[in-house]
């Protein structure tokens, strides 16, 4: 082997290929880097080489407590966490090619994880931002309500990462280009490692989703098909894959856009402090999850409708009893006060 492999920055590289066929995503990805490099940055410190220039048998029991020792002084519990599991990864496949004798993470200590509900939004505070939300905007840059509308309520009713919601096309919602089916649509979404579930709309969602798309219409005449039926739906009017939620600029919406719409729609519905430290759309996500484990939905298909591996994860929500995905989504209380009941 060259010299330039026996480097552990060449090593981190194998690992990333190694780690590549699990197809994970640019985030797991983005935190990899993030993990390795602050610690290889502790690493470069304690043996007076530049971090380019470490070898792979810097790796030891010692050299790795300093690291989090060093890393630890000015991180949260999360961060540690999270770095720890990256470099015990890395360490595993270190050791199963035989590049070091023995993963040394197990003598580093792992922070445990607060014990946190997640925080759900108030059914008084949701009232708010729905009633927000169906005003007129007037104040903000490049205003669009029914857009923000339409997102939002899609989160607060399926559960939806941002992620997630950032890449639905058109063509997943199914059914929604059928103008004779006037009942609950079914929503492709990719979730976390390229997995697809399915989540529903019941009509009042679709209703708003809908009226977004006129006003798309109106905003973006040139992205919308110019040769349609002259019963058309608004859905009729755009392409399979063209991108259900777009920006000002008539594009797929950036996770920027989305975060900063979601937290203005806070900040005019006066319930910015109700939401948890740091979440704008996920607050979305564990409201409507506190709400589904509020109506006994099952933990097992609460897993299914959050797109959870673990049902550990699941379970800070609920225990109750079994129903099915479509009659659970469509007993979620909000759809309740989008109808008047």
């Amino acid at each position: 082997m060259s010299d330039d492999r026996q480097l552990l920055e060449s090593w981190f590289g194998e690992f990333l290929l190694h780690r590549s066929t699990a197809k994970p995503s640019p985030h797991t990805l983005k935190a990899y880097r993030q993990d390795f490099t602050a610690i290889a940055g502790h690493l470069a410190e304690q043996s007076g080489l530049a971090a380019s220039a470490l070898p792979v048998e810097v790796i030891t029991k010692q050299s790795m407590q300093q690291a989090f020792a060093a890393f630890a002084a000015s991180h949260e519990v999360a961060s540690i966490r999270r770095c720890w599991s990256t470099w015990n990864t890395l360490c595993d496949f270190l050791f199963s090619i035989d590049a070091i004798v023995a993963n040394p993470m197990s003598a580093v200590l792992r922070p445990k994880a607060p014990k946190r509900l997640p925080k759900a939004l108030p059914a008084d505070a949701v009232t708010r931002l729905i009633a927000t939300l169906q005003e007129d905007d007037t104040d903000g840059v490049r205003p669009w309500g029914e857009r923000d509308f339409a997102i939002i309520l899609m989160a607060l009713l399926t559960g939806m990462r941002s992620s997630e919601l950032i890449a639905v096309d058109i063509g997943d919602v199914r059914g929604a280009t059928d103008p004779s089916n006037g009942g609950a649509r079914v929503i492709l979404v990719r979730g976390k490692g390229s997995k697809e579930r399915v989540a529903t709309a019941e009509p009042a969602l679709v209703a708003a989703l809908t009226g977004y798309l006129e006003s798309r219409i109106e905003r973006f005449p040139g992205t919308a098909k110019q040769r349609v039926a002259a019963d058309a739906t608004p859905w009729q009017h755009f392409r399979s894959a063209d991108p259900l939620f777009v920006g000002a600029d008539g594009a797929r919406i950036t996770r920027g856009t989305l975060q900063y719409r979601v937290l203005r729609a806070y900040r005019r519905a006066g319930i910015n402090g109700e939401r948890a430290k740091g979440a704008l759309t996920h607050q979305f996500r564990h409201t409507f999850a506190t709400n589904m484990a509020d109506e006994n939905v099952s933990i097992f298909t609460l897993m299914r409708m959050l797109g959870h591996e673990s049902m550990n994860t699941t379970q800070v929500y609920t225990e109750g009893a079994g129903t099915g995905v479509r009659e659970a989504a469509a007993r979620n209380p909000l759809y309740r006060m989008l109808d008047g009941g």
